[in-house]
């Protein structure tokens, strides 16, 4: 007899197969929305909430609480909260000290723990090369950390601190500092700095910083009270005049020379060559092979000048700068190509006074670079 058409004869499921269906479902539901699941949203609200440099960037995954579906956190930041003024202790401002380093200085960290700003206060942020030496300076740099963070006294402790590791080939094959200041060297060397410091500061600057100091990992010697002393100033861009102390075998005693010759007041000579240059080109200072006569804050320092007087500057150093924090908010960064014949750290300023912030200098107020 034929089955009347549309008719569907089904098999029998074996007890097996259905056991083995079951368990999956109740594995699928317990993993998704199970009491027992890991509550990322608590540690994801507070990193969204409160933490000091930046929203999430983790996924963000859905726990329950009583059955009920939790909602992403959201986080709000007032930037017209963030205040950048003259006495920033006085009014708690954040600071973000960032540092490229390629190789680690016992007296950079030194340094550092005898700032007297409020560590709680301060975020620190590191960028490092992917080479033998960056390992080697990765390892000894963490090694302070943990002394530093885990078992050093509370006032000494800071805010946070970020270490990124770069994803680029360092251009030069040493970092001794004969090879790092070779004229032929420059180009391709401060472009990579550039990008270096670029990846340092966006990945690093957050809601909450106020001023961002840039120190360099061969500054060894500041004043503690530095942060206070540049932000004092109110000055969107300041930096000190940095030297390098060194043994005179003439005088047979301890003496100082200028060091960082990149805060800079432009000249009609270095206008004019800038002129004659292809797009591409880049000016640069403090070698004979071309002469700007420029005006070097460098050689402006007096011994009876006064530690705060100020001076315009067109071009700045990265040895020490401090910044307000708005002015790389506004897009002031660090090109690693011919801006205006200026790269890095010189076409910085140039990019923030075509922004409307102008540079300024302090001559006789002085931090000290490693003697090699």
């Amino acid at each position: 007899m034929a089955r009347p058409m549309g008719s569907v004869r089904l098999k029998k499921a074996s007890p097996v197969t259905l056991a083995v269906g079951a368990a999956l479902c109740i594995f699928i539901l317990y993993f998704l929305i199970g009491s027992s699941a890991p509550d990322f949203s608590a540690s994801r609200k507070a990193t969204a909430a409160s933490h000091p440099l930046s929203p999430p960037t983790s996924p963000f995954r859905k726990t329950t609480t009583g059955g009920k579906l939790k909602a992403p956190p959201v986080a709000h930041y007032n930037l017209n909260d963030v205040s950048t003024t003259s006495q920033p202790l006085e009014n708690r401002e954040n600071i973000l000290v960032l540092t490229p380093m390629a190789r680690f200085y016992p007296a950079y960290w030194d340094n550092l723990l005898r700032l007297d700003y409020p560590h709680e206060l301060i975020t620190l942020g590191f960028i490092l090369p992917k080479t033998k030496e960056g390992n080697e300076a990765t390892k000894e740099l963490q090694k302070k950390i943990t002394k530093t963070q885990k078992y050093g006294p509370e006032k000494d402790r800071f805010k946070s601190i970020i270490i990124l590791r770069e994803d680029m080939d360092s251009p030069l094959s040493s970092q001794d500092e004969s090879e790092r200041h070779k004229m032929e060297n420059q180009k391709i060397r401060r472009a990579a700095m550039a990008k270096a410091r670029n990846s340092l500061l966006f990945t690093t600057l957050g809601p909450s910083t106020s001023w961002i100091l840039w120190l360099d990992a061969d500054v060894i010697e500041t004043p503690p009270t530095i942060i206070q002393d540049l932000a004092r100033h109110d000055q969107a861009i300041i930096a000190p005049n940095c030297f390098q102390r060194f043994w005179n075998a003439e005088k047979k005693e301890m003496d100082e020379r200028p060091y960082d010759f990149n805060n800079w007041q432009d000249s009609p000579t270095a206008l004019d060559l800038a002129k004659s240059m292809g797009p591409d080109d880049i000016l640069l200072e403090g070698y004979s092979e071309m002469a700007t006569f420029r005006t070097l804050m460098a050689y402006l320092a007096t011994d009876d000048g006064l530690l705060h007087e100020e001076i315009p500057l067109d071009g700045v150093g990265g040895a020490a700068l401090l910044v307000k924090a708005d002015v790389h908010r506004d897009g002031a960064m660090f090109p690693p190509f011919a801006f205006y014949h200026l790269i890095e750290t010189e076409g910085f300023a140039k990019m923030a006074k075509r922004l409307g912030w102008q540079p300024v200098g302090l001559p006789n107020y002085k931090v000290y670079h490693y003697n090699e």
